[in-house]
């Protein structure tokens, strides 16, 4: 019986000291990350870059302090842009069954991330290529096990919201 006691606190403590190699592993990702902020962080107007010899350069940013403030026309110019380039990640909802199933590699409103771009597709395209992935006749195995669990009327609630993501995102430009 002691030995069997023995063997089991010999076996939690080598799991003990795993675990605790983990957590430090993962500590050190952490101080890693904050390294890398705190060497892009700006400080007294100046860049520092770092070399791929490893060494570092300190450039100071140039402003220009002479001009006049920017107009109203140019500041909501300049947003418009910002809002362009930042995309339109938010600019209609979606459902939680696309949101769960589909954003993840499709994108939040479509518009194509790791999987294919989904924004104007028509329903009958996207029903026919919903059920072939499910089927298992066109091959991939996400969109397999994604589509396995959901009935028809989940399929079809997908293809007729996806197949209208051109038209919100169309109305979403046209009020902004």
């Amino acid at each position: 019986m002691r030995h069997i006691i023995a063997a089991v606190a010999t076996l939690l403590a080598a799991w003990a000291i795993i675990y605790m190699v983990n957590l430090d592993k993962e500590v050190n990702k952490l101080d890693n990350v904050a390294k890398l902020i705190q060497s892009t962080a700006m400080e007294d107007s100046k860049i520092k870059v770092q070399t791929h010899t490893g060494a570092t350069t300190t450039t100071p940013i140039q402003t220009d302090t002479t001009s006049e403030p920017p107009k109203k026309d140019e500041v909501e110019e300049k947003l418009k842009a910002l809002k362009e380039k930042a995309g339109n990640i938010a600019a209609f909802e979606t459902s939680a069954l696309y949101k769960k199933n589909c954003a993840s590699c499709h994108g939040n409103i479509g518009e194509g991330i790791i999987g294919t771009k989904l924004i104007g597709r028509d329903k009958a395209y996207i029903l026919k290529a919903l059920h072939d992935f499910k089927s298992g006749k066109r091959k991939n195995y996400v969109m397999y096990g994604l589509l396995g669990n959901l009935d028809e009327d989940q399929l079809e609630q997908l293809a007729e919201e996806i197949s209208t993501f051109k038209e919100k995102l169309e109305k979403a430009n046209s009020t902004n």
